[in-house]
């Protein structure tokens, strides 16, 4: 009889436990802490945040899917990993407080014979002074903050409808930032229901951005092969923005944001300001600050994690230059190096390096787009981290499974407006999704598998996806057919 506990019920730790489940014995246990007593699907924020969809539409309640599934369900929030016990019994524990109504703060030591985190990250809005739903601008990483958002653009289309033109700074909020597809797929959507709405004509659109060149994401941007021609995402974006209207700044890091006012600075200029009347400016992220104990209780979070608060894991650190980072550096299995019962998936595991190319403001600010590690490498990596913990306990010495980001390819289907007839969705695959130039020197990945279109088909896949996927979380029949 085996306790395997995962912490955190998102894409990639409900994706683990689900499988977990499926493939270990009946007398084992499958435990999930998370703060949150529901499941959010996050792609379908989006959509919520300009008022398409309702929070319930993207979440559901977890604790009665995983009573029918038999895997034990936690609400609280993990704040210490003690991976060697204590003197007196060596049994390894994390510490979580319960976040339960009336029982806020009640601390409980749950015991282990693996562990995976998958906390995901913390939203650090503090980065940015002014920065968030509790400051000037809006965001849509959770379904409440999609919400507020939604609620924010209806006021905004109210007053275009009484005559007031509204400016509109969609993008990320500070130089460090990662998921620039979902501001991206926000600010499209935006500009969609603009029009849909019959104010596009009273409204200016703006994108801010610390992509070095529109298309980026994080990933170095990508190359597209169509018709004998090789063409950069940044053309492709520098298109789709110019037949909307959409205005766009670069290489920038947001220093502040004040009522009505943006104030940042790019890599090669001083401290500029914008002004908007509507801001959706996505977070940068750091872990969620776990610390970790080792058997006498002295502390050992550094050995486990790094200075950013993800863990470490089987990747190469060691400081170089942007340009000695090879493919291989990214991790393989994703196991603690220091415990082998240890794992981390999704977003709480520490990437050994930017994608894209780092650069500096004349201040000396980060302009630097983190590596995006969401969606269908978090599904992934948790199934894969998870059939490891499987093997090992039936007598594996060592991690079975692999699902390195420089090896594996990624689809994503980013919503560009919805609407059954005349919406449309960007459709993207990538391969790898790491660029490897060792193995294709010249752009880094595969041109024949990895393609880019926008168009109706795609809007329809992202309504199916949308549904499959909830679907799929909600673990009912067949769910495991679905692939990640």
């Amino acid at each position: 009889m085996s306790r395997v506990v995962v912490l955190g019920a998102g894409i990639s730790g409900h994706t683990a436990a689900a499988f977990l489940r499926r493939w270990l014995g009946r007398n084992d246990h499958v435990i999930v802490v998370s703060p949150k007593p529901t499941y959010n699907w996050i792609p379908s924020n989006i959509w919520v945040g300009v008022g398409l969809m309702t929070p319930s539409q993207v979440v559901f309640p977890l604790a009665p899917v995983y009573e029918r599934h038999g895997i034990e369900f936690k609400q609280a929030r993990a704040v210490a990993i003690h991976p060697e016990g204590r003197v007196d019994d060596p049994t390894p524990f994390v510490i979580a407080e319960s976040t339960l109504a009336g029982q806020e703060g009640t601390r409980e030591e749950i015991r282990y014979d693996f562990l995976i985190n998958a906390t995901g990250p913390k939203l650090n809005f503090a980065a940015t002074p002014g920065l968030g739903p509790d400051g000037h601008s809006y965001s849509v990483c959770t379904e409440t903050h999609a919400a507020e958002a939604a609620r924010a653009l209806h006021e905004s289309v109210e007053r275009m409808r009484r005559g007031e033109r509204q400016r509109f700074l969609v993008g990320t909020g500070h130089g460090s930032c990662t998921c620039e597809g979902a501001a991206f797929e926000y600010i499209v959507n935006l500009e969609f229901e603009l029009r849909q709405r019959g104010v596009r004509d009273r409204a200016d659109i703006q994108w801010i951005t610390n992509e070095y060149e529109l298309g980026d994401f994080g990933m170095g941007g990508m190359h597209l092969k169509r018709g004998g021609y090789v063409t950069p995402s940044s053309i492709f974006m520098e298109s789709l923005f110019a037949e909307r209207g959409i205005t766009s700044i670069t290489r920038a890091h947001v220093r502040q944001v004040a009522a009505g006012v943006a104030h940042y600075e790019t890599i090669d200029g001083p401290e500029r300001e914008v002004g908007f009347d509507f801001a959706m400016l996505l977070p940068p992220f750091t872990g969620v600050g776990l610390t970790a104990f080792d058997r006498q209780g002295a502390d050992i979070t550094s050995r486990l994690f790094r200075p950013s608060g993800f863990m470490t894991v089987d990747a190469e650190y060691a400081p170089r230059p942007y340009e000695q980072w090879r493919a291989d550096d990214w991790p393989r299995t994703y196991q603690s190096p220091a415990y082998r019962n240890l794992f981390a998936a999704g977003i709480a595991f520490a990437p050994p390096h930017a994608i894209s190319r780092p650069y500096q403001t004349p201040s000396g600010a980060p302009v630097a787009p983190a590596p995006p590690r969401t969606g269908m490498p978090s599904a992934m990596i948790g199934k894969t981290v998870a059939r490891s913990v499987v093997d090992m306990l039936a007598g594996a010495q060592a991690p079975t499974h692999t699902a390195s980001m420089a090896k594996m390819g990624a689809a994503c289907v980013a919503s560009a407006g919805a609407n059954l007839l005349t919406g449309t969705a960007v459709s993207m695959t990538v391969f790898p999704i790491v660029p490897d130039f060792d193995r294709f020197p010249l752009y880094g990945r595969d041109l024949g598998q990895t393609t880019g279109e926008i168009g109706l088909a795609g809007h329809w896949v992202k309504v199916l996806l949308h549904h499959a996927f909830i679907y799929k979380a909600k673990l009912k029949p067949g769910w495991s057919l679905i692939p990640e």
